[in-house]
């Protein structure tokens, strides 16, 4: 496979890597990516919209059956995925419970919001919160924009929409998969000691706090999310071992406890086959980009004053107290991802890992380069091939997207 060109950072102390080859886990030995073949996908669930069923439009009774027997007929072995169909089945059954801790990270390329990157963290046992992120996680230690705004976004059901999907139509634009795994909440304030957990090592669940502290991981989420910072560890499958970020909320959406009102009148509607396709402007570095409302097969002109009143859609249970369209700070953790900084010989703050040894935590810097090169992990498609085969034909996609190069 054709390695994709890599960038070197302003001080030359880093690679920058665009994620485009394994990185973190290696692959499984001896799992097959063809662990359902296309001759067991049913013929009646291929017909069904994805689009309706993420729109509560189509109804059907068994979500992971279905949606892992039509993406099993969309996976390109030319661009072999990450992981296998058996493997995100295993993920999502293991986790279908009130103590699972599930994560996913949609390329959501949106014609109105443009494309942009919703994590998503389980917090209970049929719900998960949701940021928009435009730039997708940071990656780069020495990063002059390490802040990512991410906006609070309505809460999922886990199985009745986009945990599960990859789909695309001409109102919602495309959904890929481009990471999935379980997260683990840290303490926003490390200890003094080193802070290596049994699952770095062994591969098993465990808790990075003292043994006394049996909270879930959903539990600490809760409690992670009423003191408006939130510490994660990631453990995927693009994503580099050890790889630790942090949310923040924005001073000014702290004192914002209710939900955002109904607005006054509604816009028209403009069908997207002939739209002109719009720039995004990128003011202030991006920092402080208006917040949109990039929420799947829905808008808040269309939906009705239930899922607005409770931030949740059908099937969702807004436990953790979200409000729609919050803004929040999405930062890289050097320290915990495996960097240290130090001056390089001009005197200059640099960042390096902290030990270069295979095994050990750090990683080489990733850029997040958007549609039109980053594939789903399970099926190996670009967002064009999510819009082919799902006949959306003349899609109009928002220009002006650019990756975080520095």
């Amino acid at each position: 496979m054709k390695r994709e060109p890599t960038f070197e950072s302003d001080n030359n102390s880093l690679t920058i890597d665009t994620l485009t080859t394994r990185v973190s886990p290696p692959p499984i030995k001896g799992v097959s990516y063809q662990d359902i073949s296309e001759n067991d996908a049913s013929d009646v669930a291929s017909k069904i919209d994805l689009a309706a069923i993420e729109a509560g439009e189509a109804k059907i009774k068994d979500h992971l059956e279905h949606f892992s027997s039509r993406l099993s007929k969309s996976i390109r072995y030319d661009n072999p995925p990450r992981i296998s169909l058996k493997h995100y089945i295993s993920l999502y059954r293991r986790n279908q419970n009130p103590s699972g801790h599930h994560f996913v990270v949609h390329q959501h390329d949106h014609p109105v919001a443009g494309t942009h990157y919703d994590l998503r963290l389980q917090i209970n046992e049929t719900s998960s919160a949701s940021w928009a992120i435009m730039y997708g996680l940071p990656g780069n230690p020495a990063s002059r924009r390490l802040n990512r705004n991410a906006t609070e976004t309505r809460i999922h059901c886990l199985w009745i929409e986009n945990h599960l999907i990859e789909t695309a139509s001409h109102a919602t634009g495309s959904l890929l998969i481009w990471d999935t795994g379980e997260y683990e909440v840290l303490p926003y304030k490390k200890p003094d000691e080193s802070e290596t957990t049994d699952r770095d090592s062994s591969g098993e669940d465990s808790d990075p706090v003292a043994p006394a502290n049996q909270l879930s991981q959903p539990e600490k989420l809760h409690n992670a999310f009423q003191h408006r910072k939130i510490r994660l560890r990631l453990h995927g499958s693009r994503l580099p071992k050890g790889y630790t970020m942090t949310l923040r909320m924005s001073s000014v959406s702290k004192s914002q406890l209710s939900q955002p009102k109904r607005p006054s009148r509604k816009r028209r509607k403009k069908d997207p086959r002939h739209a002109k396709s719009v720039p995004l402007t990128d003011e202030d570095s991006g920092e402080e980009t208006k917040a949109t409302s990039p929420d799947g097969a829905h808008s808040d002109n269309d939906e009705d004053e239930a899922v607005r009143l409770a931030n949740a859609y059908p099937g969702a249970n807004n436990t953790i107290g979200s409000v729609h369209q919050r803004i929040w700070y999405a930062t890289l953790d050097r320290d915990s991802s495996g960097f240290k900084k130090q001056r390089d010989p001009s005197g200059n703050i640099v960042w390096v890992r902290k030990d270069t040894s295979p095994d050990a935590p750090g990683f080489d810097a990733f850029i997040v380069r958007g549609r039109d090169y980053e594939r789903s992990v399970l099926t190996g498609r670009l967002a064009k091939d999510v819009l082919e085969d799902e006949g959306v034909k003349s899609y109009v996609g928002r220009a002006g997207w650019k990756g975080v190069l520095q």
